[in-house]
């Protein structure tokens, strides 16, 4: 059983869903976006290795706001816990579904984590394995690896799990904002645009996420870096999600790692695609394109756009040193949110990003810091403008000087 390339969502509603612009480069093929084939390691080789990465990192240290635990603290669901706590999977509490499977709403206790009744406690989102999945498996213990071990309030919280017999499931918090990509590209009336200043904390807090990842002495290479993986909870928190394709870092001062090319068309990195090399800074590149996606409200691949804009980087990139084409390409439902220079900052950062060659791009905790200074940029206006208001305020009106004429 293998990875595969997209994510393992694809739309039923708001929540939890994805486009599926997939590729592989497997030997096995079913026609279909979601192809699975054998990854050069076992989840088992990538359990082993990452309680090794484990005992000898300190995170702690470079990120107090993160760690990586020893062993998974997970809860283990039996099968009969999770029918109870989505009513026997019922179709209305289905939250999306995709090449993995479903992903239903459940609820349970907060604190014994034992299934109640809906609208009761804690809801969680529950991802049940299709029999028939291509990625099955081995994508399963990835998560299970990864994120059971991986805490941080940038990255999703794994709740637990439950393997019984055939049954494979998962069960995460319930990010009740749904993705990223859903708010970026859904166009209806009762869902209101992601204004610019909401869309800077959302690229903040993702890239607090993958600064994590990545400043660890055993590096995390995320791999799958999409608008569809960020979800975003009920205060529009960014929260990466998937850690399927996830896979550690070059070791023994190795630049890369060689591996099977896995992700999704238009978000993975063109030296990934070309030679299989992946780099921690394969996910800067593809953080630069949800960047990109962010700025401008368009998706990263899109076939109903005219030939030569199909693909967003292709496109605009070349765009994004020109100050003055800037404001032409900003998403138009921004429009007044921000300023033209921060406007320019996000376009300097997202096309330093884009670099063709890994070794030129900035590293995610020095794109964060850029994106902070964004922030502070908006701080410091809103600040000034309530300066002025109140000083316009506080002024005391001049008392009516009646000026007599010289002329009587």
């Amino acid at each position: 059983m293998g990875n595969c390339w997209g994510s393992l969502f694809t739309g039923a509603n708001n929540s939890y869903t994805t486009n599926t612009n997939s590729i592989n480069t497997g030997t096995s093929n079913n026609g279909s976006n979601n192809t699975g084939f054998s990854a050069t390691s076992t989840s088992t080789a990538g359990r082993s290795q990452f309680s090794q990465a484990v005992s000898e990192a300190v995170v702690e240290e470079a990120n107090p706001n993160g760690q990586i635990l020893e062993t998974p603290n997970l809860k283990v669901f039996t099968f009969s816990d999770l029918k109870a706590a989505t009513k026997n999977f019922k179709p209305d509490t289905l939250l999306g579904e995709g090449g993995f499977g479903r992903v239903y709403k459940g609820w349970v206790d907060e604190k014994t984590l034992t299934p109640s009744k809906s609208g009761i406690g804690m809801s969680v989102a529950i991802k049940k394995l299709n029999s028939e999945s291509m990625q099955g498996l081995e994508e399963w213990q990835s998560e299970v690896n990864f994120l059971g071990r991986l805490s941080h309030p940038n990255l999703v919280k794994l709740v637990g799990y439950c393997w019984e017999d055939k049954e494979l499931l998962l069960v995460y918090e319930h990010m009740i904002k749904g993705s990223l990509e859903n708010h970026l590209f859904r166009r209806h009336p009762s869902v209101e645009p992601l204004s610019w200043d909401i869309r800077l904390k959302i690229a903040i807090g993702a890239a607090r996420g993958l600064s994590f990842l990545h400043t660890s002495e055993k590096k995390v290479i995320y791999r799958d870096f999409k608008a569809s993986n960020i979800l975003l909870d009920g205060n529009y928190n960014a929260k990466i999600s998937d850690f399927g394709l996830a896979k550690l870092g070059p070791a023994g001062g190795e630049s890369h790692v060689t591996t099977r090319i896995m992700g999704t068309y238009g978000y993975a990195a063109p030296e990934y695609v070309a030679t299989g090399h992946l780099y921690v800074k394969s996910d800067v590149y593809g953080f630069g394109v949800v960047l990109l996606e962010i700025m401008t409200g368009l998706r990263a691949l899109d076939t109903k756009r005219p030939n030569g804009q199909q693909n967003l980087v292709e496109w605009l990139k070349p765009t994004l040193s020109h100050k003055r084409k800037l404001k032409n390409i900003m998403d138009g439902r921004m429009e007044g949110q921000y300023t033209p220079k921060a406007a320019l900052q996000a376009a300097e950062v997202t096309l330093k990003c884009l670099e063709s060659d890994p070794k030129n791009r900035p590293s995610m905790k020095e794109v964060l810091e850029v994106l902070e200074q964004i922030e502070a940029m908006k701080v410091k206006l809103k600040k000034s403008k309530y300066s002025s208001t109140q000083s316009t305020a506080n002024r005391q009106p001049q008392p009516y000087i009646h000026h007599r004429s010289p002329v009587q």
